[in-house]
């Protein structure tokens, strides 16, 4: 079983955790990882920009004038395309792009996701991450504690001070583990969990 070293904010040693091989050191499958980020990303788009065409515009049930002896161009609707207020023609119509995923493969690609930062050393635990109040300047020095940059911190419960005190800093993002995803997992180069939200994780990704 995979182990990880526990620190306090400050970066001092307070333990050892055993971490699930499962969800922590199991095969990266880069594949899985590739196919949720795709579905994540697709699922975000809106689609909903939609032109009227010339059926769904309101108006010109007649026809203008009659079809001969006018001299002019025969006509039958004045929502054709080419008279203004028609509709358009070939426009963009709103369409879904969703993709889908079954749970099981969704699962594996964030234990994927975990593993390959777990082998590549950029994830750390703290036994807690509180801090006394709102404080950006408090939260910058604990990552600078860590040398961390872009980093993803996940933690198992609400934590207010921890929440406003990140929320105006760059590249940074606070996260419940029940919200725990391939896409932020892989957008962020570190990784800082609490010990509670390792124990979520593995919880939610063994089952």
């Amino acid at each position: 079983m995979a182990t990880i070293d526990v620190f306090d904010i400050n970066k001092n040693k307070v333990g050892e955790m055993d971490l699930s091989d499962a969800v922590f050191n199991g095969d990266v499958r880069e594949y899985l990882i590739h196919e949720a980020v795709k579905v994540q990303l697709a699922n975000r788009r809106a689609g909903t920009v939609g032109v009227k065409n010339r059926a769904a515009v309101s108006g010109g049930g007649k026809k203008p004038y009659k079809q001969k002896g006018t001299g002019q161009a025969r006509q039958g609707c004045i929502r054709a395309p080419h008279y203004v207020g028609g509709g358009v023609a070939f426009g963009p119509q709103a369409k879904t792009y969703a993709l889908s995923m079954n749970k099981k493969a969704r699962k594996a690609a964030v234990r994927s996701a975990l593993s390959m930062l777990f082998k590549e050393n950029k994830l750390s635990v703290l036994d807690g991450f509180s801090l006394p109040s709102i404080s950006t300047k408090g939260f910058v020095g604990v990552l600078k504690t860590f040398d961390v940059t872009k980093t993803l911190v996940i933690i198992d419960e609400v934590n207010t001070n921890l929440e406003l005190s990140a929320r105006n800093v760059k590249d940074v993002k606070v996260l419940k583990a029940e919200h725990l995803n391939v896409f932020d997992i892989v957008k962020f180069n570190n990784v800082i969990l609490t010990q509670s939200a390792v124990r979520k994780i593995e919880g939610a990704l063994q089952s």
